[in-house]
């Protein structure tokens, strides 16, 4: 009997989230949906992408955005399962040889939200922080230009933030949980009347 197509594959991506949980020092790994990704403290967070840039090869800052992980929602149902309260700020990486991707996270506390700027190491980051800063209230210590990109000046909140109460959930609440319809029979009804 042969190995599935996908075996080698699997366990080379386990080989890789393991060299780079060992090179960045992270607290956590895992390869969920075949992406990698590590947890870093974000006292941390400076150091771990400069070592994702320079020791692993991700030159190329994909992404850069935030989850609020809240129990407590303005408009909407609440988390099915409690979580653990706070805002995850999340960076994906990339190289441009091989296609891997690496998504380098970190846990802020809910008050008063901050990190170091990512924008000495991917000047590209400069963009992402603003727009993450403006949506969701999270500074980033450092950051050359931390002012709003598409919000006016006078807005108040972080419209991304769950706590913020959107009038348009208002006058239609979220769906909540997706229900989804079952599938059509494969049975024809009509022959067998």
């Amino acid at each position: 009997m042969t190995a599935s197509p996908s075996e080698p594959a699997t366990a080379s991506l386990e080989d890789y989230a393991t060299r780079v949980r060992d090179v960045l020092g992270a607290e956590g790994v895992s390869t969920d949906f075949g992406t990698v990704k590590v947890r870093v403290g974000p006292d941390n967070w400076v150091e771990s992408v400069t070592k994702a840039r320079d020791e692993l090869g991700l030159v190329f800052l994909s992404w850069l955005g935030a989850v609020d992980w809240t129990n407590q929602v303005e408009v909407g149902e609440p988390p099915a399962e409690e979580v653990a309260e706070r805002y995850e700020v999340l960076c994906t990486l990339a190289d441009l040889e091989e296609g891997r991707r690496v998504t380098i996270s970190t846990d802020l506390p809910r008050e008063e939200p901050s990190l170091p700027t990512l924008v000495d190491v991917f000047p590209g980051a400069e963009w992402h922080e603003r727009e993450t800063y403006e949506m969701f209230g999270i500074a980033f210590d450092g950051h050359p230009n931390l002012v709003n990109l598409y919000l006016t000046d006078g807005f108040e909140g972080h419209p991304l933030r769950k706590s913020y109460a959107l009038l348009t959930r208002e006058v239609k609440p979220w769906p909540g949980t997706v229900d989804v319809e079952d599938m059509p029979s494969t049975e024809n009804p009509e022959a067998e009347q």
